[in-house]
């Protein structure tokens, strides 16, 4: 029976995912080292349910730890590696590039080296939508130039990339790297857009809004997200890279809006200058995705926002509406 290792697999999308695994009856087996970059007691919290499930297992330690990792490599036959630990987060890259660096970067090789000595059957890596900088040309396609990324967290994940694609020429690796689009839905993390802005509506907080409220972003619900990831893992390709999104872009005031809808509150706006590191725009193709991995992702913003919103308030235990 296969046997996938989840990294960060007790964050927003790595918790979210290993629900989708444990649900088809798959062993999965989980490392986090719930570092405070957020309330490591939220990702305690994901993974409650999984802790009770006999095809789980949990591993307290960090990928930039590489004797923690041997360790682990040497003790679990995994089939599969779903790496998605990371430094996340643009603006904090700015402030933070050598732990960027070291993590996004380093964390990773010691994973694909592991893999190469331990003969992996398919390495997934979660990457990013911020490696296509200020692209102009849209939708961002796979084949569109990525040598200009606007922020260390978006340089990291090209670096990781290019090492993913190493790792495949010199030793015939499988590997698929995903650029996730502005990914959102239940637990996604505090600090992020909607959710940041849903808890500022909800109490009467300013919403720090960076630039005119023009910025568009390509917003994908964590559902459609998994459906790609899950394709990804049984699909096997021995080298692609494959953009993940809504292919549907939403400026912020809009945005703004659909949260104000939902929660039934209106918003007090800060408008502030725009940050370094943020980008205009992001808008995925995603006609490669459809090809490869059947995806058909259905969840408009429009229905994505309540759905969070409902989350939030079950779950957050705000007075949402």
């Amino acid at each position: 029976m296969d046997r996938i290792l989840v990294t960060g697999g007790a964050g927003f999308i790595g918790s979210s995912l290993v629900d989708q695994l444990l649900a088809q009856g798959r062993k999965v087996v989980c490392v986090d080292n719930f570092n405070d970059f957020y309330d490591p007691a939220i990702k305690r919290g994901n993974i409650v349910a999984h802790l009770a499930n006999p095809n789980y297992t949990l591993h307290e330690g960090d990928i930039c730890d590489l004797p923690f990792l041997e360790k682990l490599f040497d003790g679990e036959p995994f089939t599969h590696i779903v790496h998605l630990a990371a430094r996340a987060g643009v603006r904090p890259s700015v402030l933070q590039p050598l732990l960027y660096e070291e993590v996004n970067v380093r964390g990773t090789l010691n994973l694909l080296e592991l893999s190469k000595r331990h003969g992996m059957k398919n390495f997934i890596f979660g990457s990013t939508s911020s490696i296509y900088g200020d692209n102009e040309k849209v939708p961002f396609s796979e084949d569109d130039r990525v040598d200009f990324p606007v922020s260390p967290y978006a340089a990291t994940k090209k670096a990781a990339e290019l090492l993913c694609y190493n790792y495949h020429h010199l030793y015939g690796m499988n590997v698929t790297c995903l650029r996730f689009f502005t990914v959102y839905g239940p637990r996604q993390r505090p600090e992020m857009a909607i959710h940041k802005f849903t808890h500022l509506i909800d109490t009467g907080g300013e919403i720090p809004l960076y630039g005119d409220g023009s910025a568009l972003r390509d917003f994908t619900y964590v559902d459609d997200i998994l459906q790609g990831v899950v394709a990804a893992i049984d699909r096997c390709y021995p080298f692609e890279i494959i953009n993940l999104g809504e292919s549907e872009t939403t400026d912020m005031k809009r945005l703004i809006r659909l949260i104000e809808e939902a929660v039934g509150k209106k918003a007090r706006i800060n408008y502030l200058p725009s940050q370094p590191g943020d980008v205009k725009k992001t808008y995925a193709d995603i006609s490669k995705a459809r090809r490869l991995l059947d995806y058909n992702p259905h969840t408009k913003v429009e229905k994505g926002v309540p759905l969070f919103v409902e989350w939030y308030r079950k779950v957050v235990g705000q007075s949402v509406g």
